[in-house]
């Protein structure tokens, strides 16, 4: 019986030894590669845009806000796309999404007839006489973002200023102020769409 137990015993001992040695190397190698994983709370708030840096100064006076229908949606994503596609920041956006808010809803406008401001047109209602495109330019959201913005590129420190100060320097509007508050709904529109 001794011999018995004896042999296995170290037919145990034999059989952990080689499982040992066997599966030791593979479990050192396996745990020895890094795991990279992100929690997906981490990753989802890693998207979205800084705040401090879509709205630096926090917003000016009492703010406005409308829902926003398919189209509207649609013409503040074509100003993100643009805005993108110049090079320019998320800041840049926001003051372009502000600036159509106030100007148009976000609605690319036709000619009004008599409810029309002189020939003003499209998202941001700039006028063909005053050199911003022809009607067709002006009313594709593409061409009048971009065409705002390199407006926009022209104000020396347009980054540091208020959105209403950088928004007016451009369009020179018979408003000044009331650019300031459409800042929240456009930098809420940027934060959720700048990376979708």
């Amino acid at each position: 019986m001794n011999t018995m137990l004896r042999k296995s015993v170290l037919g145990i001992a034999g059989l952990a030894f080689t499982g040992g040695v066997f599966a030791g190397p593979i479990a050192a190698h396996a745990d020895a590669a890094p795991v990279h994983t992100k929690p997906v709370a981490v990753a989802v708030q890693a998207d979205k845009p800084d705040s401090t840096k879509l709205i630096p100064h926090g917003v000016q006076g009492a703010q406005s806000k409308i829902d926003l229908n398919d189209e509207q949606l649609a013409n503040a994503k074509a100003i993100i796309a643009a805005t993108k596609k110049a090079g320019l920041p998320e800041r840049a956006a926001v003051i372009s999404i502000a600036t159509s808010l106030q100007e148009s809803k976000l609605e690319n406008l036709g000619h009004l007839g008599d409810r029309n401001d002189h020939d003003s047109l499209g998202l941001f209602q700039q006028r063909p006489s005053s050199g911003w495109g022809t009607p067709e330019q002006i009313t594709n959201p593409e061409y009048s973002t971009l065409a705002f913005l390199k407006g926009l590129k022209q104000v020396d420190g347009w980054q540091d200023m208020p959105l209403t100060e950088a928004a007016q320097t451009v369009q020179v509007s018979a408003y000044p102020d009331a650019y300031a508050q459409w800042e929240q709904q456009a930098a809420d529109i940027v934060a959720h769409n700048w990376n979708s």
